[in-house]
């Protein structure tokens, strides 16, 4: 079984860096590296090795920018990257998608994963279990191997 993140608005605040929208529209990447986490990383991070110990497979399925061409997209990518290995350096995702805007995430669902978004549509067409991007850290302690 796969826990999934997305990134923007469930553990990254990318919303909450000024002028967001207009620095994506003039394709600047800038603010998937500002935004600052949404939840204790460090916490976080303990957590998720300790799942991960227990068998669970840790992945990240986020999109591009909705209106991005190819090389921004990229530049996109790169930055989100580097923004999960400095806010997250001691996790070692076993899988991280990086997706044009709009993609189904469900996509990637083995038929029983776990789905942490922000965006009720994401959550609603998983077939897994999603929950939204409130109490992660509680949601994921009350998991069957860490009770």
């Amino acid at each position: 079984m796969t826990i999934w993140f997305d990134m923007d608005g469930t553990i990254a605040d990318l919303y909450g860096v000024e002028n967001w929208l207009p620095m994506l529209r003039a394709s600047d990447p800038a603010p998937y590296m500002l935004a600052k986490p949404l939840v204790r990383l460090s916490a976080l991070a303990r957590v998720l090795n300790r799942l991960q110990d227990e068998g669970y497979r840790l992945g990240v399925i986020s999109w591009t920018s909705k209106t991005g061409t190819p090389a921004y997209n990229a530049e996109v990518t790169a930055t989100k990257y580097a923004w999960l290995k400095r806010h997250l350096p001691s996790v070692i995702f076993d899988e991280i998608n990086i997706v044009p805007y709009g993609v189904n995430k469900n996509l990637f669902n083995d038929g029983n994963d776990i789905l942490f978004d922000d965006e009720k549509p994401n959550r609603e067409n998983w077939t897994g279990t999603a929950y939204d991007a409130d109490n992660i850290l509680e949601t994921l302690k009350s998991l069957p191997a860490l009770r």
